[in-house]
This record gives structure tokens, sequence and C-alpha cells, in this order.
């Protein structure tokens, strides 16, 4: 006899069970899975096409923060003949991405739609929307907090008597991974809430691995910012707290049960 437990959403064996009845096989599954990727490419592709010819606005805004650090006793370059070139394709890039996240994230839960029961389905919407929110407040977060602290930080570092000439193929490949990563580990509670309403953890799991979550986020932050202490303490801090966040969200929307034994 199976334990209900064992299963967040039980049902009898003769019940009609959504999910069972969408199984697919594994060649079914890789080209849906090929479908939304590609669905997801052709929307950044778009938003490229859309904002290549406005680059400059954006290119404006992503370097005024270190234009604010180098002040007068520095200035960007381009050191090779195609770097300006690939600095528009750069920026177009992030601004595509941004601009297609709805639709990127769209296209991943829907993939994921069909492993969930209808009532779960039926929060695909909250779910792009908080996906893209939090990917644009992780984005948001690198560029008012980081940017501002950690370049001006390490602009004091410069003697007087040189004058800073940086790359801004380098200065923008930075900026490129920082975004990208504050937008991607913002995503944390999302993870938690799905995690949570297939029943595989809940609050208590998340409290009782909390230390470990800590050490692990470190690590992390040490893979996905410059090698330097202060842009790690600066993406563990709000990865922490969004943590904190995930074990609210556990307990409010687990399906987890626990024997009572």
């Amino acid at each position: 006899m199976t334990d209900p437990h064992d299963n967040p959403f039980p049902h009898s064996e003769d019940e009609f069970d959504p999910v069972d009845d969408f199984r697919m096989p594994l060649l079914e599954h890789l080209r849906e899975l090929r479908r939304r990727f590609m669905i997801a490419v052709g929307a950044v592709l778009v938003g490229i096409a859309l904002t290549f010819w406005q680059v400059d606005i954006v290119w404006d805004f992503l370097l005024e923060p270190m234009e604010n650090a180098l002040g007068h006793n520095g200035t960007m370059a381009i050191t090779e003949p195609l770097e300006g070139f690939m600095t528009y394709l750069k920026v177009a890039a992030i601004t595509g991405v941004t601009l297609a996240s709805p639709v990127v994230f769209y296209q991943f839960w829907q993939f994921v739609a069909p492993g969930l029961y209808p009532k779960e389905q039926k929060r695909m919407v909250p779910l792009v929307a908080a996906s893209t929110l939090l990917f644009l407040a992780g984005g948001a977060f690198a560029y008012f907090v980081i940017f501002d602290f950690a370049f001006q930080f390490f602009m004091e570092f410069t003697n007087e008597d040189v004058v800073a000439v940086l790359s801004i193929s380098a200065y923008l490949s930075i900026v490129i991974r920082l975004l990208l990563a504050f937008g991607i580990s913002f995503q944390l509670p999302i993870i938690v809430f799905f995690l949570a309403r297939i029943g595989m953890v809940d609050h208590k799991d998340l409290m009782h691995f909390f230390k470990y979550a800590v050490v692990a986020i470190f690590v992390l932050a040490s893979f996905l910012t410059p090698p330097d202490i202060i842009s790690q303490v600066l993406m563990a801090i709000p990865l922490i707290a969004l943590y904190g966040l995930g074990i609210i969200v556990a307990k409010v929307f687990t399906t987890k049960e626990h024997d009572t034994e």
C-alpha cells in the first residue's frame, strides 16, 4: 500500500490524472524544449533588432557609473579595430534580453507547465510576472548599488599621477556578467516556490539547511562576480535575504507533508 504522504496530490487509481495523461516520450520532450527555446531566441533577436539603432542611449546609461568613478582621472578607450562594433552588438544583446525577458520566462514556464496539475498551471501568469520583475530587480540592484559602490571603491586605488585608460570591451563584459548574474540569482524565491509546490521542500527544510545555504551562496557569488571580495559580499547579502524570503514562501505554499509518528 502506498503512503498518501508520498504524493502531494493524492488521487485514486481510477481517477483521471492530467499529469500522467500528458506524459511524453523523451524525444517529444526534446522537441518541445527546442520549440520553446527557438521562440525565446526569436524574441531576443527581435528585441536586439528593435534596439540596435538606439544603443547609444543604453550605452550612455551603462557607462555612467564608471564615468562617475573615473572623474577627471581616466577615460574609456577602444583598443581593437572591431571593439566599437562589438560594443554595439553587446549593448543591443543585453537590451534585447531585457525586453524579451517576459517572453523568455513565459516559454520556460510553459515548458514546465505540462508537468504540473491544472490548479498549478493557473499560476503561470503570476509566475511569469514575478520572474520578470525579479530579473529586472536583480539588474537594477547591480546597476544602482553594485556599480556605484564597487567601481568607485576600486578607482580610489588609482594613483593621482596615473591616468586610467579602460577598455570599453572589458568594462562592458563585466557589466553584462553582473547584470545577468544578479538577474538570474534573484530568481531564488521562484525556484523555492516551485520546489515547495511539488512537495520537495518546506520552510523547515530551508531553515535546517540555512547555514549550508549561506556557504553555497558565497561560493556561487565567487563564480558569478569578478574575483574581488567586495562584489562577492554585495551579491551574497541580497541572496541571503532572498533565501529568507524563500523560507516564508515555502511555509505558505508548500504541499509537503511530514509523518506524524
